[in-house]
């Protein structure tokens, strides 16, 4: 979604002249991570495409998202292989993590040292330097948050969530147990042995959980009146899932999490969020001011924070309202595009 915002950026065409080549081989998200005949040959040829852009003309600069892990990570070195022979000047934006696990193979710390060599990256999150810090010195990552697009929805808000009569929390993921699906069901189940009343709606397409799955979880618990799993939303009903919700919680230990754009369209809406210190999250979410902190697959602290937002509709409120001027000052498309264009051309002077 970043890459789409990036290449229809009327600012960033204003201040480069750019040749844009999509490295995309994957067709949809299902087929993302999984080698196939289609998918080389679909490389080899976008490969041979940036061969005869790199012969036409020399660039200034690559600016490349660069893979981290798995079969793209390869694909990837490739790439950065072509244009070291060309002598380009290169700078890789991570929107994924798992160097430091993956460096543990010797075989891959050899691959790492070859690709991060004399290059500049742009990470989402300080606290994600770690993950590279073996890498690429210090004095040349940079920051620069995500964004999304300013959409002001909450003018469209009929009824002002403190009013509502019962308290709805939203989940909007995959069910994808490392998001923390399983913690927030225990979590649900906490609440409701105190005779707190409340709704859950988890939204998203299955994952490693099914929905047969995750209403067996949900019956184990006795939590059917409570709880449930929505399905996909999109456009109209994401709208309405998110202005009818009063807390967004999203308990994520994904290891692969660096800066979850769910979270930026929860702020958007105003929503005191509930997530983890996974990532780069302890930069989007303030603890205390925007929403709360809470450790990895910790279901206590999780319920915990929920049940003090849900008995505390003047902090929601107020988290809610602090939420949506942080994104307003920081996670706005044009404060991204600001960011991304001034890093790319101080790199460029250099």
């Amino acid at each position: 979604m970043v890459g789409q915002y990036i290449y229809g950026s009327s600012k960033i065409a204003s201040l480069f002249s750019g040749r844009y080549i999509n490295l995309l081989a994957s067709k949809n998200v299902s087929s993302s991570g999984k080698v196939s005949l289609s998918k080389i040959s679909s490389f080899v040829g976008i490969w041979f495409k940036l061969l005869a852009e790199l012969l036409k003309q020399k660039p200034q600069l690559c600016y490349l998202a660069l893979t981290v892990t798995g079969a793209a990570f390869y694909r990837d070195v490739l790439i950065v292989a072509l244009l070291k022979l060309f002598g380009v000047k290169r700078v890789y934006h991570l929107h994924n993590k798992g160097v430091k696990r993956w460096s543990d193979n010797r075989v891959h710390r050899l691959f790492y040292h070859f690709v991060f060599k004399d290059v500049d990256v742009i990470l989402l999150s300080k606290h994600l330097y770690s993950d590279i810090q073996d890498f690429v010195h210090a004095s040349k990552f940079h920051i620069c948050p995500n964004g999304i697009p300013n959409e002001n929805p909450n003018s469209k808000i009929q009824i002002p969530r403190e009013e509502r009569s019962v308290v709805k929390i939203l989940f909007l993921s995959n069910l994808i147990e490392s998001k923390g699906v399983y913690a927030l069901i225990e979590a649900c189940s906490m609440l409701k042995s105190k005779g707190i009343s409340f709704q859950c709606d988890f939204i998203g397409g299955e994952g490693d959980i099914t929905a047969e799955r995750f209403q067996a979880m949900v019956d184990q618990y006795n939590l059917a009146d409570q709880v449930n799993f929505l399905g996909k939303k999109y456009d109209q009903e994401k709208f309405l899932a998110f202005v009818s919700a009063d807390i967004f919680a999203f308990p994520t230990h994904y290891p692969n999490e660096c800066f979850p754009l769910v979270i930026l369209e929860a702020m958007q809406y105003s929503l005191p969020v509930i997530s983890t210190f996974e990532g780069g999250i302890p930069d989007v979410i303030e603890d205390g001011i925007t929403g709360f902190l809470v450790p990895q697959k910790d279901v206590e602290a999780l319920a915990s924070k929920l049940e003090f937002l849900i008995n505390n509709p003047k902090v929601r409120h107020q988290m809610g309202a602090a939420g949506r001027q942080k994104f307003e000052n920081e996670f706005k498309l044009e404060v991204f595009e600001n960011r991304l264009t001034d890093i790319l051309q101080q790199i460029i002077d250099e």
